[in-house]
Protein backbone atom coordinates (compact mmCIF):
# COMPACT_ATOMS: atom_id res chain seq x y z
CA UNK A 1 0.00 0.00 0.00
CA UNK A 2 1.36 3.42 -1.06
CA UNK A 3 2.01 5.94 1.53
CA UNK A 4 -0.18 9.21 1.02
CA UNK A 5 1.79 12.70 0.94
CA UNK A 6 0.81 13.64 4.31
CA UNK A 7 1.99 10.08 5.93
CA UNK A 8 5.50 10.76 3.86
CA UNK A 9 5.98 14.03 5.26
CA UNK A 10 5.33 12.91 8.94
CA UNK A 11 7.39 10.14 8.26
CA UNK A 12 9.98 12.14 7.11
CA UNK A 13 9.79 15.37 10.09
CA UNK A 14 9.76 12.29 12.65
CA UNK A 15 13.07 10.46 11.44
CA UNK A 16 14.52 14.18 11.09
CA UNK A 17 13.98 15.20 14.59
CA UNK A 18 15.68 11.70 15.64
CA UNK A 19 18.13 12.45 13.72
CA UNK A 20 19.04 15.70 14.92
CA UNK A 21 19.53 14.57 18.29
CA UNK A 22 21.19 11.16 17.87
CA UNK A 23 24.76 10.54 18.47
CA UNK A 24 25.01 7.40 15.54
CA UNK A 25 23.85 5.89 13.11
CA UNK A 26 23.75 2.25 11.67
CA UNK A 27 22.37 1.36 8.27
CA UNK A 28 21.47 -2.48 7.49
CA UNK A 29 20.03 -4.43 4.94
CA UNK A 30 17.22 -6.55 6.00
CA UNK A 31 16.65 -8.83 3.17
CA UNK A 32 15.49 -11.98 3.05
CA UNK A 33 14.48 -11.38 7.02
CA UNK A 34 10.84 -12.32 8.34
CA UNK A 35 8.23 -10.09 9.87
CA UNK A 36 8.59 -11.95 13.01
CA UNK A 37 12.50 -11.62 12.78
CA UNK A 38 12.52 -7.64 12.29
CA UNK A 39 9.38 -6.93 15.09
CA UNK A 40 12.17 -9.32 17.75
CA UNK A 41 14.59 -6.73 15.93
CA UNK A 42 12.56 -3.80 17.02
CA UNK A 43 12.02 -4.76 20.50
CA UNK A 44 15.63 -5.41 21.44
CA UNK A 45 16.35 -1.82 19.97
CA UNK A 46 13.75 -0.33 22.26
CA UNK A 47 15.11 -2.05 25.25
CA UNK A 48 18.30 -0.49 24.13
CA UNK A 49 17.08 3.14 23.87
CA UNK A 50 17.61 2.57 20.13
CA UNK A 51 14.83 4.16 17.20
CA UNK A 52 14.65 2.08 14.36
CA UNK A 53 12.66 2.67 11.24
CA UNK A 54 12.56 1.32 8.05
CA UNK A 55 11.57 4.14 5.49
CA UNK A 56 12.49 4.21 1.51
CA UNK A 57 15.40 5.97 0.85
CA UNK A 58 13.95 9.24 -0.83
CA UNK A 59 12.19 9.62 2.09
CA UNK A 60 15.33 8.69 4.33
CA UNK A 61 17.71 11.32 2.26
CA UNK A 62 15.11 14.16 2.82
CA UNK A 63 15.05 13.32 6.64
CA UNK A 64 18.76 13.27 7.20
CA UNK A 65 19.38 16.28 5.14
CA UNK A 66 20.36 19.41 7.34
CA UNK A 67 21.28 17.23 10.23
CA UNK A 68 24.65 15.65 11.69
CA UNK A 69 24.19 12.77 9.14
CA UNK A 70 23.61 14.32 5.97
CA UNK A 71 26.75 12.09 5.21
CA UNK A 72 25.41 8.80 4.75
CA UNK A 73 22.66 10.18 2.05
CA UNK A 74 24.65 9.15 -0.92
CA UNK A 75 25.27 5.62 0.41
CA UNK A 76 21.43 4.24 1.04
CA UNK A 77 21.15 1.92 -1.59
CA UNK A 78 18.71 -0.52 -1.13
CA UNK A 79 16.28 -2.12 1.57
CA UNK A 80 17.68 -0.44 4.57
CA UNK A 81 16.42 -0.15 8.41
CA UNK A 82 17.93 2.76 9.83
CA UNK A 83 18.89 2.45 13.73
CA UNK A 84 19.67 5.67 15.61
CA UNK A 85 21.17 5.48 18.98
CA UNK A 86 19.22 8.50 21.56
CA UNK A 87 21.42 7.40 23.83
CA UNK A 88 24.41 5.97 23.94
CA UNK A 89 26.89 6.44 20.75
CA UNK A 90 27.35 2.33 20.72
CA UNK A 91 23.60 1.42 21.18
CA UNK A 92 22.25 0.78 17.89
CA UNK A 93 25.65 -1.05 16.96
CA UNK A 94 25.34 -3.52 19.54
CA UNK A 95 21.98 -4.32 18.90
CA UNK A 96 22.64 -4.70 14.94
CA UNK A 97 25.76 -6.74 15.55
CA UNK A 98 23.85 -8.85 18.49
CA UNK A 99 21.26 -9.71 16.03
CA UNK A 100 23.17 -9.98 12.78
CA UNK A 101 25.08 -12.90 15.06
CA UNK A 102 22.33 -14.97 14.74
CA UNK A 103 20.87 -13.98 11.52
CA UNK A 104 23.30 -13.70 8.92
CA UNK A 105 20.50 -12.05 6.10
CA UNK A 106 21.14 -8.80 8.44
CA UNK A 107 23.47 -7.12 6.97
CA UNK A 108 25.08 -4.05 7.61
CA UNK A 109 25.63 -1.21 5.21
CA UNK A 110 26.97 1.66 6.88
CA UNK A 111 27.86 3.12 10.55
CA UNK A 112 28.02 6.95 11.21
CA UNK A 113 29.54 8.64 14.60
CA UNK A 114 29.10 12.19 15.08
CA UNK A 115 28.96 13.24 11.42
CA UNK A 116 30.95 11.29 9.83
CA UNK A 117 30.03 7.83 7.62
CA UNK A 118 32.61 5.01 8.47
CA UNK A 119 32.08 1.67 6.68
CA UNK A 120 30.23 -1.33 7.63
CA UNK A 121 33.62 -3.12 9.02
CA UNK A 122 33.85 -0.32 11.93
CA UNK A 123 30.39 -2.07 13.24
CA UNK A 124 32.52 -3.68 15.76
CA UNK A 125 34.31 -0.68 16.72
CA UNK A 126 31.36 1.28 17.60
CA UNK A 127 29.99 -1.44 19.49
CA UNK A 128 32.27 -1.34 21.69
CA UNK A 129 32.28 1.70 22.59
CA UNK A 130 31.69 2.33 26.11
CA UNK A 131 28.34 2.61 27.53
CA UNK A 132 27.73 6.56 29.68
CA UNK A 133 28.13 4.62 32.98
CA UNK A 134 31.29 2.67 32.17
CA UNK A 135 33.03 5.87 30.53
CA UNK A 136 31.87 7.49 33.87
CA UNK A 137 33.47 4.63 35.94
CA UNK A 138 36.33 4.94 33.95
CA UNK A 139 37.36 8.47 33.87
CA UNK A 140 36.80 8.10 37.85
CA UNK A 141 39.23 5.62 38.17
CA UNK A 142 41.40 7.72 35.89
CA UNK A 143 41.10 10.29 38.69
CA UNK A 144 40.81 8.69 41.72
CA UNK A 145 44.49 6.64 40.99
CA UNK A 146 46.93 9.74 41.70
CA UNK A 147 45.38 10.17 45.14
CA UNK A 148 45.17 6.98 45.87
CA UNK A 149 48.88 6.08 45.67
CA UNK A 150 49.54 9.59 46.80
CA UNK A 151 47.66 7.94 49.96
CA UNK A 152 49.51 4.74 49.82
CA UNK A 153 52.58 6.43 49.38
CA UNK A 154 52.06 8.45 52.64
CA UNK A 155 51.09 5.73 54.39
CA UNK A 156 53.95 2.97 53.43
CA UNK A 157 56.43 4.34 56.42
CA UNK A 158 54.31 3.93 58.95
CA UNK A 159 53.50 0.53 57.84
CA UNK A 160 57.05 -0.91 57.27
CA UNK A 161 57.98 0.53 60.54
CA UNK A 162 54.50 -1.34 62.22
CA UNK A 163 55.80 -3.94 59.90
CA UNK A 164 59.43 -4.25 61.02
CA UNK A 165 58.51 -4.04 64.65
CA UNK A 166 56.13 -7.02 65.10
CA UNK A 167 59.22 -8.80 62.88
CA UNK A 168 61.49 -7.99 65.77
CA UNK A 169 59.08 -9.14 67.76
CA UNK A 170 58.58 -12.38 66.48
CA UNK A 171 62.10 -13.30 66.50
CA UNK A 172 62.56 -12.12 70.05
CA UNK A 173 59.46 -14.19 71.00
CA UNK A 174 61.26 -17.26 69.33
Amino acid sequence: MALRLEDKQAMVTEVQAVARTAHSVVAAEYRGLTVSQITGLRAKARQSGVYMRVVKNTLARKAVAGTPYECIAGSLKGPLILAFSKEDPGAAARVVKEFARTNDKLVTTLVALGGRMYPAADLDRVASLPTRGQALAMMLGVLKAPISKLVRTLVEPHAKLVRTVDAVRATKAA
